[in-house]
């Protein structure tokens, strides 16, 4: 088999309200630290006042699209994994609708203003950790199924 793969059990699933005027990104991060989840799958939904999005240009570039809201999560999905010295890494992509019916998507980045909540499901993975190690082909921390 050429897929590396960590195999592991479903641990706790953990429901979190984001509040109002957070970051996105920081209270994912967060809130998965302060609840000691270091592998795992995440999903939120709720509203952005602004979305900062990636587009992955390739050679490690991204865009980034910034746009103003009221703006809707349609969809936020990612995993929760460790970086190569060990920080808890958010990788997550959101969609975003505006009040036309608008949808953009992208990388969830630093500046995706909540407002007025956002409801975030983290869901834990035991027994197996994912982790992140650089691709030097790609510039990337790619993401590396390991043993506990």
């Amino acid at each position: 088999m050429s897929v590396r793969l960590a195999e592991g059990r479903v641990g706790r699933l953990l429901f979190f309200r984001v509040r109002e005027g957070a970051d996105l990104l920081a209270a994912i991060k967060e809130t998965a630290e302060a609840a000691g989840v270091r592998s795992g799958l995440l999903a939120c939904i709720g509203a952005l006042r602004r979305a900062r999005l990636g587009f992955y240009l390739g050679g490690g570039r991204y865009k980034t699209i910034e746009l103003e809201g009221p703006l809707e999560i349609t969809s936020c999905l990612g995993n929760l994994s460790e970086g190569p010295d060990g920080e808890l890494v958010v990788h997550a992509h959101i969609t975003v609708c505006d009040s036309e019916g608008r949808a953009f998507g992208g990388h969830v980045l630093e500046g995706c203003v909540v407002s007025p909540t956002a409801e975030l499901a983290l869901l834990e993975l035991s027994g197996a950790r994912l982790v992140r190690r650089l691709d030097a082909a790609t510039g990337l921390k790619l993401l590396a199924p390991a043993e506990p």
